[in-house]
């Protein structure tokens, strides 16, 4: 067993297109030899966005603070904290932070997911 304390994990901005305000750090991840899920906690700053994207994994999202939506090809969901979201593979998304109001979440995805 491991307990990995959120103080321990170091929060890196994430640069890239069509990415803004967002920062990762990640709580359970390779270095944990976790054998089949990696958690990680993201930060989007107010008005800060994810990539319009997609990739052939599922992943699981909780809310844990702020307020923001989730693009998707039938439109946007309403997010706030204590939301729990999951994306199938190759389902197109984006998360999008409130204008005012940063947004923080957990993402556990499976270990051979990049990003």
């Amino acid at each position: 067993m491991l307990a990995n304390k959120r103080e321990k994990a170091e929060f890196a901005p994430i640069i890239g297109e069509d990415i803004d305000k967002v920062e990762k750090a990640v709580l359970i991840g390779p270095q944990d030899n976790a054998p089949n899920f990696f958690m990680r906690h993201f930060k989007l700053s107010a008005g800060g966005h994810t990539p319009y994207h997609k990739h052939d994994w599922e992943h699981v999202v909780y809310i844990l603070s702020g307020e923001g939506k989730l693009r998707g090809e039938s439109g946007y969901l309403e997010l706030k904290g204590g939301t729990a979201v999951i994306i199938q593979p190759d389902e197109i998304h984006q998360f999008w932070a409130a204008d005012d109001s940063p947004m923080e979440f957990l993402c556990m995805v499976p270990k051979y997911a990049k990003g």
